[in-house]
């Protein structure tokens, strides 16, 4: 049984052949499907929502960080697809005695396009996840790096607000957008409304995902701060990180375009 590393460093026993895989990362399971792993996957979480009319089909075994253990375990897989912060660890420790699992830990586009390459290696697709990959650098290439040095506050959640604080894959976003994060924290803090005002970014961006922003929160954060810009985005954009990417250049390139509008020195 050959032995991979994954990128928290860990040595992975996983089968040549592998007929059954679990994935509780989102982003991941629609990278196993691009790459033509559709039929091996045997396991999703409820947040697995791409490619829509693939995934109807496969078994539902809870959300990210809510694992239905006993069906994990009843699917038999041969492999289960994990990520270091999607998932909770004592859940991913409680499914190492199940069956191998392999766990990714991405914070730029760099850790991105490396677990692309190794999902792609200890599956049998280095071929599909090389050419993947050279697809997504060249979009990147073409992205032009913007010069807007405005700050930024990225919301996640809402009662409490959480906000996308320093070492996260989605700050390595905005920095290469050329927006200066406001919250000089790391992970995922608590903010108040509070915290905010004084702080007055000139940008707010408010997520589609984990926390679903709609208009009247667009609103509510205009009256809070009559100043700053705030704008909905794409949570997929900025938070999945699979073959999600080849569309994420594009996309960062029209929302700098909308914030360098009326807002850039």
């Amino acid at each position: 049984m050959p032995i991979f590393r994954d990128q928290l460093n860990r040595d992975v026993n996983i089968p040549e052949i592998l007929e059954k895989i679990v994935s509780i990362v989102p982003s991941q399971t629609e990278l196993l499907f691009y790459m033509g792993l559709g039929g091996q996957v045997v396991g999703i979480t409820k947040f697995c929502i791409h490619p829509h009319e693939k995934i109807k089909s496969v078994a539902k075994i809870g959300g990210t960080k809510q694992l239905n253990l006993e069906l994990i375990k009843s699917l038999k897989p041969d492999l289960v697809i994990a990520n270091k912060e999607e998932n909770d660890r004592l859940q991913v420790e409680a499914l190492v005695d199940i069956c191998p699992v392999w766990i990714s830990d991405v914070n730029n586009i760099q850790s991105a396009l490396e677990a692309i390459h190794e999902i792609g290696d200890i599956t049998g697709k280095k071929k599909e996840a090389g050419s993947l990959c050279t697809q997504i650098s060249h979009l990147f290439e073409k992205f032009p790096l913007p010069n807007l040095k405005l700050t930024v506050a990225y919301f996640i959640w809402r009662k409490p607000y959480m906000v996308a604080g320093t070492g996260t894959y989605i700050n390595s976003l905005l920095k290469l957008c050329g927006l200066n994060n406001v919250f000089n924290i790391d992970r995922y803090p608590e903010v108040t409304p509070d915290d905010l005002i004084n702080i007055n970014p000139d940008v707010v961006l408010l997520s589609s995902e984990p926390y679903p922003f709609k208009q009247k929160h667009i609103d509510e954060f205009q009256k809070l701060l009559p100043n700053s810009k705030v704008i909905w985005v794409d949570g997929e954009m900025f938070s999945w990180y699979g073959s999600r990417l080849l569309y994420v250049p594009e996309y960062l390139s029209d929302l700098v375009s909308i914030l360098n509008y009326g807002l850039a020195p």
